[in-house]
């Protein structure tokens, strides 16, 4: 894996609707910027090269999330809610994003935080340097808790360029802020 640039970002929610959350929601985006070793190359049929690459960000990401949650006093058994995203630069195809972030990516994950028995719900595009990407999120072993329903952007200003992917992973703890939607009972 030819990493250019990771990031990572922290937020917590403190005060929403005018009214204190407490304890305040978290949202954590790890990210990375990686070379695509299939750019430039048209259609290729084998995308295992892009697959093992998803594990290994993957990995990177978790580990880089759960670092940010425990910095602010928070243990990765506490995260109720995941997501992931990916860009590719012009010079790939959405399936590269595909391949990243669907066979191998979850596993690490789910390792990191201690299970997850729902898909991680994401999102992926092609764009080029300064694109964002709206990340869903949703609970880690049931789609169906509302509470957990959310979203994040992720963007980077440099990234990506035509043969680089943008990778990122959202972890999440509480919920949204206020979170009283609830299911219909009839």
């Amino acid at each position: 894996m030819d990493i250019r640039t990771t990031s990572t970002t922290l937020t917590q929610t403190h005060r929403e609707a005018n009214a204190v959350v407490s304890p305040p929601t978290t949202i954590v985006t790890a990210t990375a910027v990686v070379v695509n070793p299939l750019a430039g190359q048209g259609l290729v049929q084998d995308l295992s090269v892009l697959e093992q690459l998803g594990n290994e960000v993957a990995t990177l990401l978790v580990e880089l999330a759960v670092a940010a949650l425990a910095s602010a006093g928070i243990d990765s058994s506490d995260v109720r809610g995941y997501g992931k995203g990916a860009i590719v630069g012009i010079d790939g195809d959405r399936e590269h994003t595909a391949a990243v972030l669907h066979p191998r990516f979850g596993a690490p994950v789910r390792a990191a935080i201690g299970g997850g028995a729902d898909i991680i719900p994401g999102t992926k595009k092609v764009a080029g340097p300064g694109s964002s990407i709206t990340m869903p999120i949703g609970n880690k072993d049931d789609r169906w808790v509302f509470d957990d329903m959310d979203s994040v952007e992720v963007s980077l200003p440099d990234a990506p360029k035509a043969n680089e992917i943008v990778v990122s992973l959202a972890l999440s703890v509480g919920g949204r802020p206020h979170a009283r939607v609830k299911k219909p009972t009839g």
